[in-house]
Parts: C-alpha cells; structure tokens; sequence
C-alpha cells in the first residue's frame, strides 16, 4: 500500500466526493421519487436520505480517519471485528459483494447517461447499450494516469457539478409555484401504512444519490493529511449535496405538476424546456451528460482501491494488487473493474440496478460498520481516535434503524437476493477456510 502516494488535498477530495454523490442519479431518480409519494411531500424522502448521510457520515469519519488506508470498509471491518476471526469473514463478504455491486454502480451511471443521451438524438436500445459499453471505455481511459492529476481533472468536473445545479435550483425558485411546490395530498399523509411503504420505497431511490460521501474512505491512503481532512471532506460534502438537493427537488416541484413529473423520463432537460425552451433543454442535457461521466470517474476511481487493497494483504486475487511502474496507481484492479462493468452496462435495466445496489451493500458495509464501532467503543474504551463523533452511540444507532427501514421496505425479491448472495459469498469463504486450515478451522481459532 506504501506504493500510492498522497496526493489529494481537501479540495480536491471534496470534489472527488462531490462528483461521485450527484452523478446521474438525481436526474434519474427525482420522477421515482415523485411517484412512490404521489406528491411534492417527497421531499421528506430526500430530507430522510440527507439524515441518514450524516448519521452514517459520522461513522466513516471516525473510520476513515483512524485507519486512513486504501480499501475502506474492507479494512474498517478487518479492525473491527478482528483480523484473524470474524473480521476476516466480514472483511470478505465486502470484497465478495463489492466485486458484484461496484461495477453494478458503475453501469447505472453509464445506463442513466444513454437514458439521457437519447433526449438529444433518438436512440434504439442496441444502441443505447453500446454508448453505455463506450462509456465505461471512456472513463477507465481517463483515470489512467498518476493521483495528482486525478485530483485537478475532479476540481474541474466538480465545478460543473455545483454550477450545474446552481443553475437548476435558481431557475427553479425565480418561476417557483408555492402552491404547487406546497400543497401536499392529504391523504397521502395521513401516516398510513401505505406512506410509509411509499417512503420506504423513494427513500432507496434518494440513498442511492446521495451515496459517495464516503469516496475518500476508499482513498485513505492518497489523502494528505487523512486525519483532518477526511472527516472534513465528509461533512462538507453532505451537507453541500444535501442543500442542493432539498432546494433541487422544491424547484422541479414548483415548476412541474407532480402527476406529470413522475412520468418524466428527461425530468430535468424538461424543466428547463419548460422554463427557458428547447436550446435551454439541450445546453442542460449536455451538462447533465458531464456530470454522468464525472460521477463514473468519481466511482470508478474510489472502488479500484478496494480490491487491491485486499489483493496486497493476500487476501484476494494477487493480479488485483499489481500497480502501474511509473505512475503508481493499482491499473489491474481498474481494468478488472471496468471489464466487469462493461459486461454489466449491456444486461441490466435502471429502475433495477439502483435498487439492488441499496439493498446488497445495507447489512455488512452500512449496518456492520455501525455496529462494529459501537461494540469497539464500548469494548477498548482507552482506544484513541483522531476524530470523534458528537453525541455517540446516537448516530449510529438512528443510521441503522434507518438502513433497517430502508432494507425491509425495498421487497422481498430484493431482501432474498442480498441474503442468499451473502450466505454464499460465507459458504465460499468456509470453504476456503477449511482447505487453507485458517479461521474458523485453523490456529487462529485461539
């Protein structure tokens, strides 16, 4: 791991985590949104991913800062739960749902940008799979080179982020409607079992954009000054992302009827049609495709560093911990990474990627990390972190109840999918263990 060097600071970080939570997502998902809820009191579904962001935020801060290495979660779980026993099982089960779910995130943002594209030229679906396959192409070619210059091109990539959506959000409120962007069915909330179900179930679309915060986690060991500027670059971000998404989902609110927008495929190329016409919509749309691409650079970036940082350990595929001679970043898990995600931009449809992204990564990397550090907390009391959390165990504690209600509201197609993957990701590790005579079968067992 010493091989990569740190080369991000904190501006750059934050961009880094900027351009990974907006992305596509947004975009893609504001008309699902709308729709689960039947009206602009969505809004409570972006404000509950906004709490949860924060409440989880507080948990990979103090991860990140303590253990700033590459890989995140796969070395927070390993400290966890112990190295040599239960950490190892947790630690793989991460790099086993990782190597589905991190090209799965990265297809989802190739497939909402060949979604988008077609508002532009009309688009057969063969060959909105081949742009999506190009994209991903595209992107692992444009990460290709050394930590440094990664950091500059994300600076740039993030101001088109946040300018994009200053534009939409300050659009929106000039030719706001109150009584539209106000004015909530009362029958939708009166708290019924069905608002809460419609909440369970736009809330996974909202967590999905708003996933990224934790970028730099995955970084650790390219961030300078990793004990202060990772838990600032987490915060600064959700709360930078959360605001722009609030006033994000008011605006669109204000200027299109719910009923209409949760039918929308181009949700926001027509709110700016709407607004400003057709040469508005396109100039919007093109920005809209950048942001797509600066979002797959974002995670296509953060996540190559968790299989090598597993490789490196020995503790999977050893092609996957080789680096570049000269410019020093781990190229083979990238273009593993990519290959993998390629293949996965042209079999899947939208609407379900996000979802299975949400649910498959909710028990071992959301829920296990809470908990985790709140049985090490209790359990090495004198243990020292450079930064702590206000207010524990309540952050994490309101995050797991909130990835708990997320996790059962999203179906039990989606619950059934998660478990059985992981229960068989445990059954290959059991077995491995057995034939490698390590824990639970080996010497480690003491």
């Amino acid at each position: 791991m010493s091989k990569l060097v740190r080369g991000l600071n904190l501006r750059e970080a934050v961009a880094i985590n900027m351009i990974d939570m907006v992305g596509i997502g947004p975009f893609i998902t504001i008309p699902y949104v709308i729709g689960a809820m039947s009206g602009p009191q969505c809004i409570l579904a972006w404000l509950l991913g906004a709490i949860l962001s924060f409440m989880d935020g507080f948990v990979w801060a103090e991860l990140g800062a303590k253990w700033p290495e590459a890989g995140g979660s796969y070395v927070f779980l390993q400290h966890l739960y112990g190295k040599e026993k239960w950490g190892r099982l947790m630690s793989f089960l991460y790099i086993w749902q990782t190597t589905f779910q991190a090209p799965l995130v990265i297809a989802s943002g190739a497939i909402g940008f060949s979604q988008y594209l077609t508002y532009l030229v009309p688009l057969e679906p063969m060959y909105q799979k081949m742009v999506s396959g190009a994209l991903v192409i595209f992107v692992c070619i444009l990460l290709y080179r050394k930590i440094t210059d990664i950091g500059k091109i994300s600076t740039i990539m993030g101001i088109v982020v946040i300018g994009t959506l200053l534009w939409l959000i300050a659009s929106g409120m000039y030719n706001l409607n109150p009584a539209m962007a106000f004015t909530f069915n009362k029958e939708a909330m009166d708290f019924t079992p069905a608002f809460f179900f419609g909440l369970g179930l736009a809330s996974t679309k909202t967590i999905y954009s708003f996933l990224g915060y934790y970028n730099v986690c995955h970084l650790g060991s390219e961030i300078k000054e990793p004990e202060k500027n990772i838990p600032k670059s987490i915060f600064i971000s959700i709360a930078g992302i959360s605001a722009l998404y609030l006033l994000m989902q008011t605006a669109v609110s204000g200027v299109i009827p719910w009923q209409e927008a949760k039918e929308s495929t181009f949700i926001v190329s027509t709110f700016f049609e709407r607004i400003y016409g057709p040469n508005a919509a396109i100039i919007a749309t093109v920005l809209i495709l950048l942001i797509a691409i600066s979002s797959l650079f974002a995670v296509m970036l953060g996540y190559s560093r968790v299989p090598y940082a597993a490789a490196v350990e020995g503790n999977y595929f050893k092609v996957f911990a080789k680096v570049h001679p000269t410019k020093n970043f781990p190229n083979a898990s990238l273009l593993i990474l990519a290959s993998v995600a390629f293949v996965f931009s042209l079999l899947f449809r939208m609407k379900e990627v996000i979802t299975s992204i949400i649910v498959m990564r909710i028990l071992v990397q959301f829920v296990g990390q809470s908990a985790g550090l709140i049985a090490l907390h209790y359990k090495n009391k004198e243990l020292k972190f450079p930064y702590k959390m206000i207010l524990f165990p309540i952050p994490p504690i309101l995050g797991i109840l909130v990835w708990g209600f997320i996790f059962f509201s999203s179906g039990w197609v989606y619950i059934g999918g998660a478990v059985a993957f992981l229960l068989l990701g445990a059954l290959f590790f059991l077995s491995q263990s057995y034939s490698n005579k390590q824990w639970p079968f080996g010497e480690s067992m003491a």
